[in-house]
């Protein structure tokens, strides 16, 4: 095993889930989120629960049990500089939040490598596709203003394509894992950064799990790539299933988004596919519809952004509307997109109001 690193990861959700198999590979993990979140997962661990294929059951993975360590705290009593990498694994509109806000600042000055875990790219990773016009992009953000900081030098994107939830009737500290898929990072710019990512991809991967007397592989890799076009893959799912699950009145599943008109989502799913290629992706780099739409026939229920509109959120993560803007400097448009988009900004008004 190599050196033993130090990871903070702000936001505790896909942070815990991360965050158990990096500590299962015996590194040391800070998670930055809610006292009564950190409270928990100080006392009694982070649990994720995790479907593996050929079980009845899924798996339960406490940190507290790990080679490794999981400890959390809230966001002033983190200091960045003591850590190799800093994940940024919090829904958008959380940066805004002075205390957060403070910390992406810190983060900034410590000169810290850090991998956004988010489906919101950070405007500083915008700033390094080359020809796309990242503060045109701002009004997409909360708070764009947080992001200027931070060197687009310094900061690669991961894909937060598994789909996990924190079960209602649960304590803050449980995860439940609903579709066991990879993190997929890009590189950074920086060789000795990436060569960190390289490191824990390998270690995650040798990781096996004793269940039952016998020794496991364990679902949910991290995947290092070069291109930093890959974990745009996700765009096209989230504006053909994430988003199309918001309604005039009402939420629906991912799959009924998908699954009630197929060959409607693959239209809007293939345009924005097209899209990202035109921005420099290579079609390789990017996950076929057929393979989504398989995926999507497990995900029964409304997704996250949908949820939270239905909640009565003031704030979401707008990567459609951050599409539809790219869409527009291209020359491209949607009628399907702009349909979303509508009813995005609308529940967000009922919600504000």
């Amino acid at each position: 095993m190599g050196t033993t690193r130090n990871v903070a990861i702000l936001g505790a959700s896909y942070g815990s889930l991360l965050g158990a198999k990096l500590a299962l590979a015996g590194h040391n993990v800070h998670l930055v989120c809610l006292p009564d979140e950190a409270n928990l997962i100080n006392a009694e661990g982070a649990i994720v629960r995790l479907p593996v294929r050929g079980l009845d059951s899924p798996v339960t993975l406490n940190t507290k049990e790990m080679e490794g360590s999981v400890t959390a705290s809230g966001a002033d009593e983190m200091n960045p500089g003591d850590y190799d990498l800093i994940g940024m694994a919090m829904q958008e509109p959380q940066y805004g939040s002075p205390a957060v806000a403070n910390l992406l600042k810190r983060v900034a000055e410590s000169g810290k490598p850090s991998m956004s875990i988010m489906n919101m790219p950070p405007l500083a990773y915008l700033r390094r596709i080359p020809g796309l016009d990242a503060e045109s992009l701002r009004g997409s953000y909360t708070d764009a203003s947080v992001w200027d900081p931070i060197d687009p030098n310094l900061i690669t994107l991961c894909s937060p394509d598994p789909q996990a939830f924190r079960p209602p009737d649960e304590p803050v500290n449980v995860l439940q894992v609903g579709l066991p898929t990879n993190f997929k990072a890009a590189s950074f710019e920086n060789d000795e950064h990436t060569a960190i990512l390289r490191q824990l991809e390998e270690e995650i991967q040798a990781i096996r799990y004793p269940v039952d007397g016998q020794e496991i592989e364990l679902p949910v890799k991290l995947r290092v790539h070069d291109s930093i076009f890959v974990p745009l893959a996700k765009w096209a799912m989230l504006i053909a299933g994430n988003y199309r699950c918001v309604q005039e009145d009402e939420m629906r599943p991912i799959k009924e988004a998908v699954h009630s008109d197929p060959e409607r989502a693959k239209s809007v799913y293939n345009w924005v596919v097209n899209l990202c290629v035109e921005l420099g992706a290579d079609r390789d780099d990017l996950v076929p519809f057929e393979k989504y739409a398989a995926a999507a026939n497990g995900l029964l229920r409304p997704s996250s952004a949908a949820r939270a509109l239905a909640a009565g959120a003031p704030n979401i993560e707008r990567v459609d509307k951050m599409v539809q803007q790219i869409g527009a400097s291209k020359g491209k448009q949607l009628d399907d997109l702009d349909e979303t988009v509508r009813l995005v900004d609308m529940w967000l008004a009922k919600n504000r109001g």
